[in-house]
């Protein structure tokens, strides 16, 4: 599908113009100024939708404007009309060519437009990365953004869990353990416990120790006592011989009892405790760093994990770009560049890059097979005899802007109108 008529009425620069297309390059010339670049925007207004519309759109001194573009089997018809504030609105109809009426009808050019606004020279100007951009439509099911946006979340994080690593890792390396520490901790609440023990036993003999001595005072005191009743009262003597006896008894019990037991050594369970510090401490600072350690490990674990998913979508997009059908042989994905044949796009040759360009022009609108070309003039005759050539052998309408001509058939733009062709402005 091509264009077959454009009729522009008050469209930017233009007044009226009426262009019948014959051939498969429609060049557009006159002087700067004349309106030549509004011909293409008014081709490009007409299909794309008002997003692409210029604020002002309207010719100036003009309330209304009109694009009408006859492609065939549909038509398309485009009004402006300006609003009291300056602003303007904009109505579309699409007919079929029995003149039914599409219902919606922007949806309708939309599947048909493909990438009507895709300028060849403007490719060749881009950078590497808008260029990729450019290409990406080529790789049908994948979703470049969701990758993209996928990978740099994954990078963050990695970037974050690697940072935590480092940091575990230089706390782990700082915590100092001779290499003869014990790795088993003392069970120090127990020595505790045995001196908790001992001292008590002491309590208890110092308890013991204490009674023997009283009672020996006791028996001490009595036999003074029972001295001086025998010296003051003789009648007492049975008396005082028990008393004397029972003396005896007692004396004889203390000389009987059982032998008290040593005190248990307690400085010897202090040392043992202190031990029992020194090495649960190293034992804590062993287990301290083990945690520091296994926690960084954990932390490398996750940066390994995101290293491998970003790799698995990275693998996965470049096999969907080598399997898929670009449209120039040799082109390729860069890392942020295409490739031509392995060199990058840039350092091809002008022809090489032309021939690209254009056929990944062409590649973008299968359906509707129009081309619009804005910087014509940068082209030498040999790339405007490629374009040409390109333009006949796939059946492609290139619509070309350039500011002086020598081809008879380019059209003339003077003044917002068409003056005719070069062969007719030349007889003029």
């Amino acid at each position: 599908m091509k264009i077959v008529q454009l009729q522009a009425e008050n469209v930017k620069r233009l007044r009226a113009v009426s262009i019948e297309p014959d051939g498969n390059i429609v060049e557009i010339t006159g002087r700067n100024g004349q309106g030549k670049s509004s011909v293409l925007d008014a081709i490009w207004w007409a299909l794309s939708g008002t997003t692409h519309i210029q604020a002002v759109p309207i010719r100036k001194g003009e309330n209304e404007a009109r694009i009408r573009l006859d492609l065939g089997e549909i038509k398309v018809v485009r009004t402006f009309k300006k609003r009291e504030d300056e602003t303007f609105a904009t109505t579309l109809v699409v007919e079929s060519e029995e003149g039914a009426r599409y219902p919606s009808p922007q949806k309708m050019l939309d599947a048909l437009l493909g990438a009507l606004s895709f300028d060849p020279l403007a490719f060749t100007r881009m950078d590497g990365k808008a260029q990729m951009e450019a290409l990406k439509r080529f790789v049908p099911g994948v979703d470049f953004a969701a990758i993209e946006k996928a990978n740099k979340e994954d990078f963050d994080r990695r970037t974050a869990w690697n940072r935590d690593a480092r940091t575990l890792r230089s706390q782990a390396a700082g915590i100092e353990i001779p290499a003869d520490a014990p790795a088993e901790r003392v069970d120090d609440a127990a020595l505790v416990a045995e001196m908790e023990r001992a001292g008590e036993q002491n309590a208890l003999i110092e308890r013991r120790r204490a009674n023997r001595e009283a009672a020996a005072a006791e028996v001490k005191r009595l036999d003074i006592e029972a001295e001086r009743i025998r010296a003051e009262i003789a009648a007492l003597n049975d008396r005082l011989r028990d008393a004397e006896g029972s003396a005896d008894q007692k004396r004889g019990q203390l000389a009987n009892a059982e032998t008290l037991p040593k005190q248990i050594d307690t400085a010897a369970l202090r040392e043992r405790i202190a031990d029992a510090g020194r090495v649960n401490a190293l034992v804590a600072r062993r287990e301290e760093r083990a945690r520091i350690e296994a926690r960084a490990a954990e932390a490398e674990a996750t940066s390994a994990a995101l290293t491998k998913a970003m790799d698995e979508r990275t693998a996965a997009k470049r096999e969907a770009i080598a399997k898929a059908d670009l449209p120039v042989p040799g082109i390729e994905f860069g890392d942020d560049e295409i490739l031509l044949d392995g060199v990058p796009f840039d350092q091809a040759s002008s022809a090489e890059q032309l021939r690209t360009s254009v056929a990944i022009a062409m590649a973008a609108n299968p359906k509707l097979r129009v081309i619009r070309v804005q910087d014509g003039s940068l082209l030498d005759e040999e790339a405007m005899r490629i374009l040409a050539e390109m333009a006949q052998a796939s059946d492609y309408q290139v619509w070309i802007e350039v500011v002086q001509s020598g081809r008879s058939a380019a059209i003339v733009i003077e003044d917002g109108a068409v003056r005719g062709t070069m062969l007719v402005a030349a007889a003029e």
